[in-house]
């Protein structure tokens, strides 16, 4: 299925504001945003690697009429806390999100879910599927490179080593001004508009004491764990979902379209649709045909 606009100039609306809070989840302190209409039905939003709570604040504004909306930021994003002596495995990401459906008493509700925030919400959806009653992922299919899981445990659990001794020596790369940091932010997705670069530049980076800028995600995000779900495991749990799953992709992605395609086969009740001028953040590049296929498709 494919899906064809054009790509909206509309900033974003003044309507209504988050509040932020906190929430512990293994003895770390993590950051979410709520929307607020705690009477309307739970929507969680989870961002994808390096990014954070913020990206969702487009999508939120639109649905929150409509939803009790929640944004976290995983451990080492955002504001939440950095790991100390542990990697940054997808199981410690589908606990976070656990604990803080589980705290807050979200379940059942709906889920959409980003590139890595898609791969987590669909393994927590696996072990929990009584928990959700639709799901959204974009680009949220993939994983590491398949020659990843091809090599021996030895090769792997030593790249790790030497993967995260290299990183011990890497210092967060510091911008003058934001000014600089938010050309970075636009290089790195040409289809971002300057409004929305500079908004997530503004909440996705930190000044250091002397007056330079670094991004809010950890550098160890970056290693790779040895130990992990294997890709006949993550499709064991696909298979568990029972409720409507809707899979979105970008026609200009870099994510490999017929992996994509295929992906749908793994699941009981999935669709798969591909959205027009779009990259692998389509919320981003195409936020009004997203919005329309989101209230379509939980409507």
């Amino acid at each position: 299925m494919t899906s064809d606009t054009a790509k909206s100039t509309k900033p974003m609306k003044g309507k209504a504001s988050p509040t932020s809070h906190t929430y512990y989840s293994q003895r770390m302190k993590l950051h979410y945003l709520d929307w607020g209409n705690p009477d309307a039905p739970p929507l969680l939003l989870v961002h994808g690697n390096r990014d954070h709570c913020h990206n969702w604040d487009w999508v939120a504004q639109e649905l929150c009429d409509d939803y009790h909306i929640i944004a976290p930021d995983f451990r080492g994003h955002g504001d939440s806390q950095w790991v100390y002596g542990s990697a940054y495995r997808r199981s410690e990401y589908i606990y976070d999100l656990a604990q803080l459906i589980h705290q807050q008493n979200l379940a059942p509700l709906h889920v959409i879910a980003h590139s890595l925030g898609g791969g987590v919400a669909l393994c927590y959806a696996g072990v929990y599927p009584e928990n959700i009653k639709k799901m959204i992922v974009i680009e949220g299919t993939g994983g590491p490179p398949g020659n990843y899981y091809d090599r021996p445990i030895h090769q792997k659990i030593g790249d790790w080593i030497e993967q995260t001794r290299k990183m011990a020596g890497r210092l967060p790369k510091r911008y003058e001004n934001l000014e600089e940091a938010f050309e970075r932010m636009h290089e790195a997705n040409s289809h971002l508009r300057a409004d929305q670069a500079r908004h997530l530049t503004a909440h996705g980076s930190d000044q250091n004491e002397d007056g330079s800028y670094s991004w809010k995600f950890d550098n160890y995000t970056h290693v790779m764990s040895p130990l992990d779900i294997l890709p006949h495991e993550t499709r064991e749990l696909w298979g568990r979902i029972d409720s409507p799953v809707m899979l979105v992709s970008g026609s200009e992605s870099w994510m490999d379209s017929v992996e994509r395609e295929k992906h749908v086969t793994f699941f009981k009740d999935a669709t798969h649709v591909t959205v027009q001028d779009a990259g692998h953040w389509v919320q981003h590049d195409q936020l009004d045909e997203f919005l329309r296929l989101t209230r379509d498709f939980f409507d």
